[in-house]
């Protein structure tokens, strides 16, 4: 799918298979959709992802927000140029279980020379569990 955000062709199946062998597949996180402005994945809250008290893992929960943030800000770069991270926080706002969680990152401020993601991951009840930020540097090419 290809629109005016994305300055690539960008589709599940290719971030899926960019993935593939990295810490995303490890945790088990699935990418869902794309959409004109945004991107989906989830995570399943299992033994990969648990902390030892029985919850989702915080840095999980950063993980996922991490990735969705940096593949949306890499397919929203001009050709040639690539995003790179320069700031992530996460404010963790309910503990989750079991089930999946599903994050959806939209961009807050695509720049020349950064780029702002929101990244809401929400449980299966769609209770919102973690709201992220992530600041992204545009590297113009070599």
């Amino acid at each position: 799918m290809t629109s005016t955000l994305w300055q690539h062709p960008i589709s599940v199946e290719a971030i899926t298979a960019l993935s593939a062998n990295t810490a995303v597949s490890h945790l088990g996180i699935e990418f869902l959709e794309v959409g004109d402005d945004f991107i989906t994945a989830r995570v399943p809250v299992d033994a990969r992802t648990r902390q030892p008290f029985g919850l989702l893992h915080g840095g999980v929960s950063v993980v996922l927000a991490e990735t969705l943030g940096s593949v949306a800000a890499n397919y929203a770069c001009p050709s040639g140029h690539q995003a790179v991270g320069l700031d992530i926080n996460a404010n963790h706002l309910r503990g989750v279980k079991s089930g999946w969680v599903t994050g959806t990152a939209r961009a807050v401020h695509i720049g020349r020379t950064t780029q702002v993601w929101q990244i809401d991951i929400r449980n299966d009840a769609g209770e919102l569990t973690c709201a992220s930020r992530i600041t992204m540097a545009v590297l113009a090419p070599k």
